[in-house]
């Protein structure tokens, strides 16, 4: 495991493994026990450019190349992360303090994306579309749009850099990815072993570890890319729509959640406290599909709670590296402290501690906590941490409305022990994606995966990666003569 630690603690550009020329270093830190994994000199504006050169250089012939031939590296690239699994796992664990049962859900979830990125090489097809001008032939191609910026998170570093690297490449696309600072290697460098293993061409890929202390705006505001995925937050998110519209450029952005689980009075409370406690303490919570919010219907709410409270007062802290802790780390000490405030706040607030975690360095034991304020402002805000909060409700419609009432609208869940009922409920959520007894977590390959109002623009997975990573071109052919009016 070490060895990917050292090896692949450089830039990535035009093929070359390099060290960036910046005047600091990024450390890369063990958010578990502090151990420093790596340390790497960040790249500047001057390598950012280079590396947007090299993939407009190389794009050209990548996609002139045969779409089957493309799509031997895809498949290459699945061989060569099943061959690696268990070492790639360690290193999730390592880097992200993520438990070994989370590297496993995200391992399967990238070979997932990864077969689906062999299919979506073969996707692009031409039309032709009727014409009211007699011999007129109209034709309609899905063309690549040239290079794509990818900017992915922490949370899930190589699932969320992989899912827009791999479409992208696969429809012909030249690719550069800057992963976060916290996760350079998972979501970057390992990104670019992996495909350099595979046998993809030179120059294809690259990728830059930086900051943006150091680059500013630079990545997204080059004039080489012609679409931004980015994954983040809404905060970040905002400002990258703003510089991609002042550039004219697409922005797909999946930013973040303030999910909710809902319980309605015919619920099976033993599954729905299972799907909760799993869609919020998921990785720490640290995921943007967590159910921030669990909602329970009047009438089961003492049963549920006390049930709910004891599974997560089950729930072991510690260790990642120990195969039986399901709570390891936060990524950093500011998210850490930041956690901290979002209880003690509550409490304030007037809220109770069914259950009260504490903090250690940057191990966040889970907390449970109800009765705040229907005006809270805690209750509209992503909380990317294991707290969870508990809100009673009385029917249908008021659940709705608490539902809806927050800036964000990624995913969610109810349970039901009518399905239809179930179904009409998720109706009337302004989320991009609902689920009828389940959890908030899920992410399927050919799904339309993305969120409504601050949770995002755009939609990823399936069909949607052609329209987030390929353009249409109308080329029409005239047969025989034309008339003009002059």
């Amino acid at each position: 495991m070490s060895s990917y630690f050292t090896d692949l603690a450089q830039q990535y550009i035009d093929g070359e493994w390099r060290p960036g020329t910046g005047s600091w270093d990024i450390i890369d830190f063990n958010p578990y026990d502090g151990e420093k994994l790596a340390s790497i000199t960040i790249a500047t504006v001057d390598e950012v450019d280079e590396a947007y050169q090299a993939a407009a250089r190389a794009q050209k012939t990548w996609a002139a190349t045969n779409p089957y031939a493309r799509r031997a590296v895809f498949e290459k690239a699945l061989r060569i992360i099943e061959d690696r699994e268990q070492e790639i796992s360690e290193v999730i664990v390592a880097e992200l303090g993520g438990t070994f049962l989370k590297a496993g859900f995200e391992l399967h979830l990238v070979k997932e994306f990864l077969r689906e990125a062999i299919h979506l090489a073969l996707r692009p097809q031409g039309r032709i579309i009727p014409s009211p001008v007699d011999g007129k032939e109209n034709r309609v191609y899905t063309v690549p749009v040239g290079v794509v910026g990818v900017i992915s998170p922490f949370n899930f570093p190589l699932l969320l850099s992989l899912k827009s690297v791999a479409p992208a490449l696969a429809l012909g696309n030249g690719v550069v990815l800057k992963p976060h600072q916290n996760t350079p290697i998972v979501g970057g460098s390992l990104v670019a072993k992996i495909f350099e293993d595979a046998g993809l061409p030179a120059g294809l890929l690259n990728v830059v570890i930086t900051d943006i202390a150091e680059i500013g705006d630079a990545f997204i505001e080059h004039p080489v890319p012609k679409v931004i995925s980015f994954t983040g937050s809404d905060k970040v998110g905002r400002h990258v729509a703003t510089v991609c519209a002042a550039n004219f450029k697409r922005a797909v952005l999946e930013l973040g959640g303030n999910s909710a689980i809902v319980v309605l009075d015919d619920a099976d409370i033993d599954y729905a406290v299972d799907a909760a406690v799993f869609s919020r303490y998921v990785h720490q919570g640290q995921v943007c599909m967590a159910a921030n919010r669990v909602l329970v219907d009047r009438a089961i709410a003492d049963e549920f709670t006390e049930k709910f409270v004891a599974k997560v007062r089950s729930l072991k802290v510690g260790d990642p590296r120990d195969p039986q802790t399901v709570i390891g780390p936060v990524i950093n000490s500011s998210q850490a402290d930041a956690l901290s405030g979002v209880v003690e706040q509550a409490l304030a607030e007037g809220g109770t501690a069914l259950v009260h975690g504490t903090t250690t360095d940057n191990l966040v034991s889970p907390s449970v906590l109800t009765g705040l304020p229907a005006d809270s402002e805690l209750l509209r805000q992503e909380v990317f941490g294991p707290i969870a909060f508990l809100i009673p409700f009385d029917g249908e419609e008021e659940a709705v409305s608490i539902v809806n009432d927050t800036p964000y609208g990624l995913s969610g869940a109810v349970h039901s022990g009518d399905i239809e009922r179930g179904v009409n409920f998720a109706k009337q959520i302004d989320t991009g994606m609902f689920h009828v007894n389940d959890g908030t977590v899920h992410d399927e390959p050919i799904v339309p995966f993305g969120g409504e109002k601050a949770s995002g623009v755009g939609r990823l997975n399936g069909e949607s990666m052609l329209d987030a990573f390929t353009s249409l071109k109308w080329i029409s052919v005239q047969h025989g003569r034309s008339g003009f009016p002059f």
